[in-house]
């Protein structure tokens, strides 16, 4: 292996990932964010390519999984930085994990964008963990666009590429979109989800293209967006528990429009 060894905190190349590592701000000043372990960097290398940079701790170094990664790394000619233990750790946020971190460039925004296939919606989203496991839901139930509203959580923080598992790299991920300016010039109708709406989503006709708006975890789905949607659907349930998570929720609708698109199919 050919692996530049670096072990001071004054290296630049390490202030920049300490600062990527701690900083949103400097993540979207720099359109750069770092994955975080072997599952994430796997995944890069299968669907996106090459990575920027790969970093990795000293403790890591003998783990064949590792040395793969590494090598693949090489022959696409990627620089590699071994870095001491102690300065690998401020950089990771995943506790006794596997010392390894790909620095990659976040896509640029798309200068226009239009609702023609099924998609997500997300309003005002705030935690990591619920955006990145509705990715993951809406990888899994073959979902290609998912667009998110200014004011949500970054979705190219750490904490949400670790919860989306990957699926960052097979969606097309927009941020900072006018939804409301987006769900006025939809090709394809938008249902809502709300605690308070009369129609179930079991009766609902999924098997069209459309597109699924969730909101906020408090106040849910803004008033405004609401009145736009052609439709609002409910999940019914028989538990005390007032309304799901998020998350939950948007397992839940994905995967039962992806049923009824399995059943119509001939």
């Amino acid at each position: 292996m050919s692996i530049k060894l670096i072990s001071s905190r004054e290296n630049p190349q390490y202030k920049l990932l300490r600062q990527l590592a701690d900083s949103a701000q400097a993540r979207k000043k720099n359109r750069q964010t770092l994955l975080d372990g072997i599952h994430l960097c796997q995944a890069w290398l299968e669907h996106k390519g090459a990575p920027t940079l790969c970093v990795l701790g000293e403790s890591a170094l003998p783990l064949p999984e590792v040395a793969d990664i590494v090598a693949d790394c090489e022959s696409r000619q990627v620089p590699c930085l071994l870095l001491p233990d102690s300065l690998f750790a401020p950089l990771s946020q995943v506790e006794h994990g596997v010392a390894l971190l790909f620095l990659v460039g976040m896509p640029e925004a798309l200068a226009s964008v239009k609702l023609t296939q099924n998609a997500v919606l997300l309003d005002q989203l705030q935690d990591p963990g619920n955006l990145g496991s509705i990715l993951r839901s809406a990888a899994a139930a073959g979902i290609k666009q998912v667009f998110c509203s200014s004011g949500s959580v970054l979705a190219w923080s750490p904490k949400v590429l670790r919860a989306g598992m990957g699926a960052h790299f097979v969606l097309e991920i927009v941020e900072n979109v006018d939804l409301q300016a987006l769900i006025t010039d939809s090709a394809i109708p938008v249902l809502a989800t709300s605690s308070h709406a009369q129609a179930s989503i079991y009766a609902a006709d999924l098997t069209q293209p459309l597109a699924w708006l969730f909101g906020h975890e408090g106040q849910g789905v803004s008033e405004d967006l609401l009145a736009l949607a052609r439709l609002r659907v409910a999940i019914p349930h028989l538990g005390q528990i007032e309304s799901l998570n998020v998350a939950a929720c948007a397992a839940v609708c994905l995967f039962e429009q992806m049923r009824q698109r399995l059943v119509a199919q001939p």
